[in-house]
């Protein structure tokens, strides 16, 4: 096949993906765009109510503090207990027979009062969604996760197809590759425009596809963790003599949070304790390591009746494939790499509408080019 042939099939290829996912393409980028600093902005918005002042008393158990605050409320999903003395408790709650998921609600750790529910919340959840699963029904469950899915699957097909389509005939000119030709006009500076800036966005972009697929398809999950991942992943605990316990022994979260200290001591940020479903004893734990809750964190199994540890997933002892798969929202937004990665990442991802105009532009402008030739040719015949 020459060359040709090639550069126009896989024209027309990137065309066509590109007019087909545009809309939905440009609305993912943009909601992602708008979560980028979410977290700081959260942080900074609700500054004034999740540090309450400090307190002679001592700060309540978890138990004691879902019993104030359980009744005539929801019930109770998570409930995040934070080291530092002036933090305040997050509770999360359960979802309703409807689906739906009440806002997080924030205690004084001392009092069990109620400080508000964060701010923004349900604004963020809204842009989350719309983001992952265009808002339509059945959230992840739904087919807007799988049309988002396909969407991200056409973008990476778009890099690809244009870095070849890309390719100069002087490769190794930074100049070429990196600089848009400004004397241009019309179809000339779209085309440029179109060329040179994706090939600054190229990479970031290829990082944002090959992590977002993680949360569109099960087999893609499926790969990636049978690819990076031990088998096992979570490293299990040699086995402790049981200690015998009478079957109405109810789940105690401070049980629970007892043996987690005893265990982790002060070395932790924050934990969230997962309240077990059904008839199962079994309390998540999930241990962040630093302030800003992300990948960087323990996993605990511990039994709510007798508080022995089942299990222990420890960041410190995976390998470098796990916590690539551990950190893979972080790599996903840009955040790994620190406040500038985040920075750049929102920028690439606030750009994607400029790949749209442009190259609905450069198609509207090839097809009036053939009407033309097609044109001429028939007057001259």
């Amino acid at each position: 096949m020459r060359a040709t042939t090639l550069k126009a099939i896989l024209l027309q290829l990137h065309s066509v993906a590109g007019l087909v996912l545009a809309a939905v393409l440009v609305l993912v980028a943009l909601t992602g765009a708008v979560m980028s600093f979410e977290d700081e902005i959260r942080g900074a918005l609700d500054a004034g109510r999740v540090q309450p002042a400090a307190n002679p008393l001592s700060r309540m158990q978890p138990d004691a503090l879902i019993a104030k605050l359980q009744a005539g409320a929801d019930p109770v999903a998570s409930i995040t207990m934070p080291r530092a003395a002036t933090s305040a408790v997050e509770v999360r709650f359960a979802r309703k027979p409807d689906h739906t998921r009440p806002a997080p609600l924030y205690l004084d750790p001392y009092t069990g009062d109620s400080l508000g529910h964060p701010a923004a919340d349900a604004f963020f959840v809204t842009v989350r969604k719309l983001h992952r699963w265009l808002l339509l029904p059945g959230d992840g469950n739904g087919y807007g996760r799988t049309i988002t899915g396909v969407t991200v699957l056409g973008l990476l097909t778009m890099l690809l197809t244009g870095l070849v389509l890309r390719w100069p005939h002087r490769p190794g000119s930074i100049r070429v590759w990196l600089k848009p030709h400004w004397q241009l006009r019309g179809r000339g500076l779209h085309r440029s425009l179109h060329a040179v800036i994706g090939t600054w966005v190229l990479l970031v972009y290829l990082i944002m596809t090959l992590t977002g697929l993680w949360w569109s398809f099960d087999w893609y999950k499926a790969a990636a963790t049978w690819l990076l991942a031990r088998s096992p992943v979570t490293t299990q605990r040699p086995n402790r003599p049981a200690v015998p316990e009478a079957p109405s022994v109810p789940v105690s979260l401070d049980r629970v949070w007892a043996t987690f200290v005893t265990e982790r001591g002060d070395r932790f940020a924050a934990a969230r304790l997962t309240l077990p479903s059904g008839r199962d004893s079994t309390v998540r734990v999930r241990a962040w390591l630093t302030d800003a809750r992300d990948g960087v964190h323990d996993d605990f199994r511990i039994d709510g009746r007798t508080g022995q540890i089942l299990s222990a997933d420890l960041y410190a002892d995976k390998t470098i494939g796990e916590k690539v798969l551990a950190r893979l929202l972080d790599i996903h937004r840009g955040s790994i790499f620190g406040w500038p990665g985040q920075l750049l990442f929102m920028l690439a991802a606030a750009a994607m509408p400029l790949f749209g105009v442009t190259g609905v532009l450069l198609y509207l402008s090839r097809r009036r080019h053939k009407r033309m030739q097609l044109a001429a040719r028939g007057n001259a015949g």
